[in-house]
């Protein structure tokens, strides 16, 4: 592999640093930014607003990858799960969501995970390495270029493989070029980072960006968190809430937690009492999932009833409570499925 530095993993910064280090005036750094982010631009020889001479001298010191495309699948409900291939030939996913007027882009942080939560596919992988921020913002990057869908991605979510606030540099990185104005423009009202919990972190993505946070939240004790959610050993949920109860939410938003519905685990109506005094206090919404079964799963999903029961106990408490539907389950598109590995069925390969 080049030794040369990716210039997508550099910062407006860090690109103007190179800038004057050329002796050239630090406006150049936002032109590339722009032909990066917005210009598409996969090769120097492409940024045709710069001098020659410039663009290689630049193309000396750096490099420009992203990530490639390798195949395309379809769900039945319209959900694309999309197998990208990184440089060292690892293998990540992004789930393009449908809406109603729009699309939703879930996107990785890192290729597996070690958080080891134990309803969650990509935690069986275990973690492979972080992503560089040029691998987060080229899913967005490749997926707006390459796919039908991608001028109508309007929601970013970092609920993809990974643990976002695990390679927390880097993915402050990266959401600072997809919300950047020299990027890919993002506003910040549309971008969530979700995170199992790790509460530290919590507290710095608050004071370093301005994002919505949602957390993976499961269980409405510390025991059976403590069993489905290893991270709850180290950070248990009074420390947790504690963290969320300081996150900086502008407005009218709200923090949300998510809440994956198990059979016989955590879907029964006590269950659902717990959780609404556990989150008293607390402005914030709940996400009800189904749990989203995968081969070797030791979980099942709760019947529609057990479902709906849950969820009145919490609207009776005055929770917004959404039951989210679950997207591409037939192709492991769904949350908590993602493998990073190519699935049978509808698919297509990159370029087809």
């Amino acid at each position: 592999m080049t030794a040369k530095p990716n210039i997508r993993d550099m910062s407006l910064e860090e690109i103007e640093a190179l800038i004057a280090s050329l002796g050239k005036d630090k406006y150049r750094a936002r032109q590339i930014m722009k032909w990066l982010y917005t210009g598409g631009a996969t090769s120097f020889a492409e940024m045709t607003t710069l001098a020659r001479e410039f663009r290689t001298r630049v193309e000396g010191l750096t490099r420009i990858f992203e990530p490639a495309i390798d195949r395309i699948q379809t769900s039945q409900d319209g959900t694309k799960k999309v197998l990208f291939r990184l440089e060292d030939d690892l293998f990540i996913e992004s789930v393009l969501i449908p809406g109603r007027n729009h699309w939703t882009a879930c996107i990785s942080t890192q290729a597996g995970c070690a958080m080891g939560c134990r309803f969650c596919l990509t935690g069986r992988q275990g973690l492979r390495r972080n992503l560089f921020p040029s691998e987060i913002t080229g899913q967005m990057t490749m997926l707006r270029r390459h796919t039908p869908e991608g001028p109508e991605i309007k929601n970013i979510v970092l609920m993809g493989m990974g643990e976002p606030l695990a390679n927390y540099d880097h993915t402050l990185k990266a959401i600072r070029i997809l919300t950047s104005d020299h990027g890919l423009g993002f506003s910040s009202r549309k971008v969530t980072v979700s995170t199992c919990g790790i509460a530290p972190r919590i507290v710095q993505l608050g004071k370093d960006v301005c994002v919505n946070l949602a957390i993976s939240l499961n269980a409405p004790d510390d025991r059976r968190r403590d069993e489905l959610m290893p991270v709850n050993r180290k950070y248990p949920l009074a420390e947790l809430l504690r963290a969320c109860s300081n996150y900086p939410m502008p407005g009218r938003r709200m923090l949300t937690f998510e809440y994956i519905l198990m059979a016989g685990v955590n879907d029964s109506p006590t269950d659902a009492e717990k959780l609404a005094r556990l989150l008293r206090g607390l402005h914030c919404k709940l996400n009800l999932i189904v749990f989203n079964e995968f081969p070797g799963s030791d979980y099942r999903m709760p019947t529609p009833e057990q479902v709906s029961a849950f969820q009145q106990i919490l609207l009776d408490h005055h929770y917004t409570a959404i039951l989210r539907a679950s997207h591409g389950r037939d192709i492991l598109a769904a949350c908590g499925q993602l493998s990073g590995q190519a699935a049978s069925g509808d698919s297509t390969p990159a370029g087809g």
